[in-house]
C-alpha cells in the first residue's frame, strides 16, 4: 500500500477532517455534553489550523517552483542569446558582401533585442514576486508583534478661547519660506508638465564644424522647452522633472520627430551634413521605449542617413543585451551613433564600429588635460585621433570656447570641433518643419473658341499689285510698222 504524504492533501481536506472529528465527538461520545461540544470544537479548530497550514505550504512550494522555473527560462534565454552571438560571429566570418550580409544581420539583431526583452519581463515578474513576499512578511510580523499603543487619557474639549489662539500659533511653526519654494515647485513641475504634454519643445541647432576651415559638417540637436512666450527653458531646468513624472520617452519621441524633419531638410542639400540628437536615461534604460523609437526610425527610413544619435559612454557601457540588440538593429538599417559625456579615453575603435559607432565626442578641456600628462589613456592625446580614424571613427573636440583653444586641438590632429567659439545654438526656421510639397500635374486649361482661319495672304508682305489692263491695237497698224 503507497504511502500517504500529508503535504499533498488538499487543505479543504484537513477542514472536513477536523469538522467531521468535532461532530463525531458531540454526537457519540458517552461524556456530559458541555465536554463533548468542547472536543468538537477542538476538532474543528484543529481542523481549520491544518487547513491553514497546509495552504501556506501549498503557496510557497508553488511560489518556489514558479521562481525555480523562471530561472530556468532565464538560463535558457541567455543560452539562446549565447547561440544568436556565436551565429553573428560565424556571419561575420562567411566570404559575403555587406549588401548581402545586411539582412541577415537585421534579423539577428532583431533576435537579440526580442530574447533580451524576454529576459527583462522575467526579471520583472521576479521582482514583483520578491516585492509581494517582502510585503506579506511584513504583514505578518506586525500582525504577530503589534505595536505597543500608549495608554489613552481622556480627552479634554479645548476651550474656543483656546483654539483660536492656538491656530495661529500652529501656522507660524511652519517655516513660510519652505512652504513657499514647495508650492514654487509644485506650479513649475505642473507648468513643465502641461508644455511638454501640448508638444511645446523647440529644437536649437549648435553647429559641428571641420578644422581647420570651420566649413559646417553637422549640427547637434539641443532641446527647449517653451513655458510662454518670455520663458524658455534649458534642459538642466526641465530635464529632472521630466524624467520623475516618466515623461522622458515622450520627450525623446519629440525631439527624434524633429530631428528627423531636420534630417529631411538636410538631405535636400549639398553635401553629406548630418544632425545628431540625445536621449534620455529613461530612454535608455527601457528596451520598450527603444523599441518604440525604432519604430518612428522605421517610418522615416529615407532620412536615416543624415541622423546620428548620441549615446553617453557610461550608459554605452552598460547596455542590457536586449538595448544592445536594437542598437544593432537600428545600426543594420542605417543609423549612426556618437559616443559622447566621455570620461574614459581607452576605447577599443573595432568594437565600436561594429556597433554603429562613427562619432566620439570629447570635451576640449579633458583632451588639454590629457595631453599634459593625464592617465585617462593608455596613449598620447595626440594619438587618439589617429587609433579612432583607423576604425573609421571621427574625433569631435566638443565645448571649444576661445581660438587658443582651436589652436590647441589642431595640434593635437583633431578634426572635428564644436562649441561657443564657432557658434552658439540657434533655433530653428520654422520652414525646416514644414511638410514637404508635393508636385502635381499642372491642369489643362479650358479649351478657348475656335478662332476663325486666317486668310491666305501673306503676313507682313506688301499686297500684290493687280495686273494691268491689256490694250487692243488694230492688225493694220501692226502691219504699217512692220513695214514702215
Amino acid at each position: 500500500m503507497a504511502r500517504i504524504r500529508l503535504s499533498a492533501l488538499s487543505p479543504a481536506a484537513s477542514g472536513v477532517v477536523g469538522f467531521s472529528l468535532g461532530a463525531a465527538a458531540i454526537l457519540l461520545l458517552p461524556v456530559p455534553g458541555n465536554l463533548a461540544n468542547a472536543l468538537g470544537l477542538l476538532s474543528a479548530g484543529l481542523g481549520l489550523a491544518g487547513a491553514a497550514a497546509l495552504a501556506r505550504r501549498n503557496a510557497t512550494r508553488e511560489r518556489e517552483q514558479l521562481l525555480a522555473a523562471i530561472g530556468e527560462v532565464k538560463v535558457r534565454l541567455a543560452t539562446n542569446a549565447i547561440r544568436v552571438d556565436s551565429m553573428a560571429k560565424r556571419l561575420d566570418q562567411l566570404p559575403m558582401g555587406e549588401a548581402d550580409a545586411a539582412p541577415a544581420k537585421a534579423m539577428l539583431n532583431e533576435l537579440t533585442a526580442e530574447v533580451g526583452l524576454l529576459g527583462d519581463l522575467l526579471q520583472q515578474v521576479a521582482t514583483t514576486l520578491g516585492e509581494h513576499d517582502d510585503q506579506l512578511s511584513r504583514i505578518e510580523g506586525r500582525l504577530a508583534n503589534p505595536p505597543p499603543q500608549p495608554a489613552r487619557l481622556a480627552a479634554v474639549a479645548p476651550e474656543p478661547a483656546l483654539v483660536r489662539v492656538s491656530e495661529p500659533l500652529v501656522a507660524t511653526r511652519q517655516d513660510p519660506a519652505e512652504a513657499a519654494q514647495r508650492r514654487a515647485a509644485e506650479e513649475r513641475a505642473a507648468l513643465i508638465s502641461e508644455a511638454l504634454a501640448k508638444g511645446q519643445v523647440e529644437v536649437h541647432l549648435q553647429p559641428i564644424v571641420s578644422l581647420p576651415q570651420r566649413r559646417t559638417r553637422g549640427y547637434e540637436a539641443l532641446v527647449r522647452l517653451r513655458l510662454d512666450e518670455k520663458t524658455l527653458l534649458l534642459p538642466s531646468e526641465f530635464l529632472t522633472t521630466v524624467e520623475e513624472r516618466g515623461f522622458g520617452p515622450t520627450l525623446d519621441a519629440l525631439v527624434l520627430t524633429r530631428a528627423l524633419a531636420i534630417a529631411r531638410h538636410l538631405g535636400s542639400k549639398p553635401g553629406e551634413i548630418f544632425v545628431s540628437c540625445n536621449f534620455s536615461a529613461a530612454t535608455w534604460g527601457s528596451s520598450r521605449a527603444l523599441a518604440a523609437l525604432s519604430r518612428i526610425l522605421e517610418k522615416y527610413h529615407d532620412h536615416i542617413g543624415n541622423l546620428v544619435i548620441e549615446v553617453p559612454q557610461r550608459v554605452f557601457r552598460a547596455l542590457e543585451p536586449a538595448s544592445l540588440g536594437l542598437l544593432g538593429a537600428m545600426s543594420a538599417n542605417g543609423v549612426r551613433f556618437a559616443l559622447d559625456h566621455v570620461s574614459d579615453l581607452r576605447f577599443d575603435p573595432i568594437s565600436l564600429h561594429d556597433r554603429g559607432v562613427r562619432f566620439v565626442k570629447v570635451s576640449a578641456a579633458l583632451l588639454l588635460a590629457e595631453s599634459r600628462g593625464s592617465t585617462l589613456a593608455d596613449i598620447a592625446a595626440g594619438d587618439i585621433a589617429i587609433q579612432l580614424a583607423r576604425g573609421s571613427i571621427q574625433l569631435v573636440a566638443e565645448e571649444v570656447e576661445d581660438d587658443p583653444m582651436v589652436a590647441d586641438m589642431l595640434d593635437l590632429g583633431i578634426a572635428f570641433g564644436q562649441g561657443i567659439v564657432f557658434s552658439p545654438p540657434r533655433p530653428v526656421r520654422p520652414e525646416v518643419f514644414a511638410e514637404p510639397q508635393t508636385e502635381t500635374a499642372p491642369v489643362p486649361k479650358p479649351a478657348a473658341a475656335v478662332a476663325p482661319p486666317a486668310s491666305a495672304e501673306v503676313v507682313e508682305h506688301p499686297a500684290m499689285a493687280p495686273p494691268p489692263a491689256v490694250k487692243r491695237i488694230p492688225f493694220r497698224d501692226i502691219l504699217r510698222r512692220a513695214t514702215a
